[in-house]
C-alpha cells in the first residue's frame, strides 16, 4: 500500500488511508522489508486510523510513542489513531496489514464487545503457534471477502474484523472484565472515550463531558472507573499528557507552544501539570528520552 500525506499535527506527517485506497475506509495486504514503501514508514509519523499488524516472519523495529521495540514472529502489532510511530523492517520481514478508520466499525457493532478500543492498548501480543494459526484463519478470510466484489462486501468485512478484534482481545488478556461489561456501561465508557480523543484539547473537565453524555459528572466518573480503572479525569488528563510527551519527544516545539496547542492557560501552569503527572518537567522528559532512545 502507498501511504499519502494529507497533513500534519505539530509538524508530525499524518497519513490519511482514504487517499491511499480510493476512499476506501478499509485496507488489508502483505508487506515485505524489501518494499520501497518500508522506506516511508521509517518517517515519525501518525495514521488518521487503527492499524493491526502480523508479523508472519522475521523481525522488526519499532519506535511508538517514545518508546523501543524489537519484534518477532509470531506476534500482532496494534495502534490506534495519531500514535507517533517508525518502523525499521529485515528484508526478509513479512507482514499482514489491516488498516481502518475509526467510523468503519458502526456502534451497534462496536458494542458486541464491551470496549474494544481497549485491546489496542495492549500494543503487542506475542503469538503461539495455536493462536497464530486463529489468527490467520481470519485474516485469511477477511483478504478473501476484500478482493472480492461481491454484494454487502463491507458489511461481511465489518463482521470479520469485529471478530477478529474480540479474538486478539482474548488472546491478550483472557480474563479481562471489559470483555463481559453490560452495553450500557460500555457504550457511555466508549461515546466519552471518542468525545475525549475529540475535544482533550479544549475540553479538560469532566463536567464537559458529563453534559454532553447528558448524565451527571458523578455518574460518568463511577462508569469509567467501572469499566476502565481509571476514572474520568485520569483518563482526560492521561491523554492530555501523552500528546505533550509526543510533542515534546517528536517535535521541535517550544514549552510555551506546547503548553498553547493544548489550551493551557500558560507554560508556567503547564510545567506544574506535567510534572504533577509524570514526576519530570517538561524539558527533563524531553532531555532524558531523547537521551535513552537517540
Amino acid at each position: 500500500m502507498e501511504v499519502a500525506k494529507y497533513g500534519s499535527v505539530a509538524g508530525i506527517p499524518v497519513y490519511r488511508l482514504e487517499d491511499c485506497v480510493g476512499g476506501s475506509p478499509f485496507f488489508i495486504g502483505k508487506m515485505k522489508g524489501c518494499e520501497q514503501a518500508v522506506e516511508k514508514l521509517g518517517i515519525p509519523h501518525r495514521h488518521n486510523g487503527y492499524s493491526i499488524d502480523i508479523l508472519i516472519k522475521g523481525t522488526i523495529r519499532q519506535s511508538i510513542d517514545f518508546k523501543q521495540y524489537e519484534v518477532s514472529a509470531p506476534a500482532i502489532m496494534l495502534m490506534e489513531p495519531d500514535q507517533v510511530h517508525q518502523h525499521e523492517m529485515e528484508t526478509e520481514t513479512e507482514m499482514i496489514n489491516i488498516y481502518f478508520s475509526p467510523d468503519f466499525l458502526i456502534p451497534e457493532m462496536q458494542g458486541v464487545v464491551s470496549c474494544w478500543r481497549c485491546v489496542f492498548s495492549s500494543g503487542l501480543i506475542p503469538l503461539n503457534e495455536e493462536q497464530m494459526d486463529e489468527v490467520m484463519s481470519y485474516a485469511s478470510l477477511i483478504t478473501k471477502e476484500y478482493d472480492s466484489n461481491k454484494l454487502r462486501r463491507d458489511a461481511v468485512i465489518r463482521n470479520l474484523l469485529n471478530a477478529f478484534v474480540i479474538a486478539c482481545g482474548r488472546i491478550s488478556e483472557p480474563s479481562s472484565g471489559w470483555l463481559n461489561a453490560e452495553n450500557s456501561q460500555y457504550n457511555m465508557a466508549r461515546q466519552f472515550k471518542v468525545l475525549v480523543d475529540k475535544h482533550y484539547h479544549e475540553k479538560p473537565q469532566v463536567a464537559d463531558y458529563a453534559e454532553m453524555l447528558f448524565v451527571t459528572p458523578g455518574h460518568l466518573n463511577d462508569t469509567v472507573k467501572g469499566l476502565l480503572g481509571r476514572n474520568a479525569k485520569y483518563v482526560i488528563d492521561e491523554k492530555r499528557i501523552m500528546e505533550a510527551k509526543r510533542l515534546l519527544y517528536w517535535g521541535e516545539h517550544s514549552i510555551k507552544q506546547i503548553a498553547g496547542r493544548l489550551n493551557f492557560e500558560d507554560d508556567a501552569y503547564f510545567n506544574r501539570f506535567f510534572k504533577k503527572h509524570t514526576g519530570l518537567t517538561p524539558a527533563s522528559f524531553q532531555k532524558t528520552t531523547r537521551e535513552k532512545y537517540n
